[in-house]
């Protein structure tokens, strides 16, 4: 039985836009058409080596207009020895041509900003399919320049599942982890259909098919507790879309509204390491009070497990006025941090009686 081929992953516009923009940026002496058509990531998904590519050049151009657009200075060269040739021209974005305008400079806080910012990328702005792109632009003789890997951060900000979930993304193959839902003592294993990664309020969700339940989660990564199994399972993404939404721009959107429904009520201790902190967090929603004055602060959280954690940890610093179900779940962190060092200190006194008794009956205690 023939099974009828699976057709392209749809690759968003922008994406493409930026994989051509830093194929472009990656040669001096530039690519031609059928070199871009068949590394760059966007464009080699539909490349034919000996079909027709009349619509995906079509493409191309469109996509010219659209980044010269955006004032990126991309260079036709035509080829010395083939003048007229349009299929050997060179597409180029030249050196030194699209760096910041000297006039422009940042200071030492906006530099660490922007060091920040890009952590996100944990191996620079090159995604797998553009590092293996590059790869292939290097076996063809073309070697990438600097402007590329000055784009990689030095620092790693992301889950252990982050990666493995990455991967499956790329090669659209269903993934199988633990996962620990709060108020639960034991993961249970899920196999999910991977849609999206988005970084929402600094923390990293999955957003996939819970092939379980047959229905759209968001997964938290933090919660993953074991190893992320890519299973050999391929699936078409597509079957899932809603009207041409785009995964991601779905996953975040719920997010949001979650985090915009949820509202807790706290007072929070001027001067305190909680204050700072949650001022820092949420801007420049801590009023301002004279020190050991207690504020009210109104905060959305989307989980409220977290938002639990979080608060517990400043002990008598923050006040859970509302809702009742997140003063709860304070509550009960507090208490079990009495009880387990009311554990240590009968522990720690029962062991201190014993030895002074040994002390009072003259008997000594080796080692």
């Amino acid at each position: 039985m023939s099974r009828s081929p699976v057709s392209p992953a749809r690759v968003p516009v922008e994406e493409r836009l930026f994989s051509l923009v830093l194929a472009l940026l990656a040669t001096e002496n530039g690519l031609t058409k059928s070199e871009i058509l068949s590394t760059v990531q966007g464009y080699r998904q539909r490349y034919e080596p000996h079909g027709d590519n009349s619509s995906l050049e079509r493409q191309f151009e469109r996509d010219k207009d659209d980044i010269r657009e955006l004032g990126v200075p991309l260079e036709t060269v035509e080829a010395p020895e083939a003048s007229g040739n349009n299929q050997l021209l060179r597409y180029r974005i030249p050196k030194g041509a699209y760096d910041l305008p000297s006039d422009v400079s940042f200071s030492p806080e906006e530099l660490t900003l922007l060091g920040l910012a890009a952590a996100v990328w944990r191996e620079g702005s090159l995604s797998g399919e553009s590092r293996r792109a590059l790869m292939k632009l290097r076996s063809l003789g073309v070697e990438a320049d600097d402007p590329v890997v000055g784009y990689a951060p030095r620092l790693r900000v992301r889950e252990a599942a982050f990666e493995p979930f990455s991967q499956a993304l790329e090669r659209h193959v269903m993934v199988q982890f633990p996962y620990l839902k709060p108020g639960e003592s034991a993961s249970r294993q899920r196999t999910v259909a991977p849609l999206a990664l988005v970084q929402h309020q600094g923390r990293w969700h999955l957003q996939g098919i819970d092939q379980d339940a047959l229905e759209s989660r968001t997964f938290l990564l933090s919660r993953v507790v074991g190893p992320v199994k890519l299973t050999s399972r391929v699936f078409d993404p597509e079957q899932y879309r809603v009207g041409g939404e785009a995964f991601a721009e779905r996953a975040l959107l719920e997010l949001e509204r979650i985090w915009e429904s949820n509202v807790a009520e706290i007072e929070v201790t001027a001067g305190t390491d909680a204050a700072t902190r949650l001022g820092k967090r949420y801007g420049d929603a801590v009023p301002v009070g004279a020190d050991g004055e207690p504020v009210r602060l109104t905060v959305n959280f989307s989980d409220s497990n977290i938002l639990a954690d979080q608060l517990a940890s400043f002990g008598p610093e923050v006040l859970v006025l509302a809702p009742q179900e997140l003063r709860e779940q304070v509550l009960q962190r507090l208490e079990a941090v009495v009880d387990a060092h009311a554990g240590a200190t009968s522990s720690g006194a029962a062991h201190s009686g014993a030895a002074d008794e040994g002390a009072a009956t003259g008997e000594r205690a080796d080692g």
